[in-house]
């Protein structure tokens, strides 16, 4: 299954994720937002804490049901000198999403530094012990 993958995750967010309740994220990084930016609710994404240009088949992480986003822009004022002053605008994208299952990559496609970060995926298999 093709997916979005956003990357470079904390694995203490990906953990609380798998305990099952939706969580409300707020995706700051450039490759994130690009990647997110065409995401809509009821979609899936790949989340994993490996950084977007070491991903490779193999790597681990969890899939997720897009439960709902938002998009803000934030001003920042940076103070120098104190006579000198910056403004900068950042993009946010807030995203609410479920976990939906374990995932190993099996491909990753190309990436340009403009578009977003997509990865073929498939369900790790699980096991119970009974």
């Amino acid at each position: 299954m093709e997916v979005p993958a956003l990357t470079s995750l904390s694995p203490e967010i990906l953990k609380e994720l798998k305990r099952g309740l939706p969580r409300t994220l707020e995706v700051q990084s450039a490759h994130n937002v690009i990647t997110i930016a065409k995401v809509g609710p009821g979609d899936h994404v790949f989340m994993t804490s490996v950084d977007p240009d070491d991903l490779s088949p193999g790597d681990r992480g969890i899939m997720a049901d897009v439960l709902t986003i938002g998009v803000s822009m934030k001003r920042v004022i940076e103070f120098s000198h104190g006579s000198h002053f910056e403004e900068r605008e950042r993009t946010a994208v807030r995203v609410q999403v479920r976990y939906c299952a374990e995932s190993t990559i099996k491909g990753v496609f190309t990436r340009d530094n403009f578009g977003p970060t997509r990865v073929d995926v498939v369900r790790a298999p699980s096991c119970h012990a009974g």
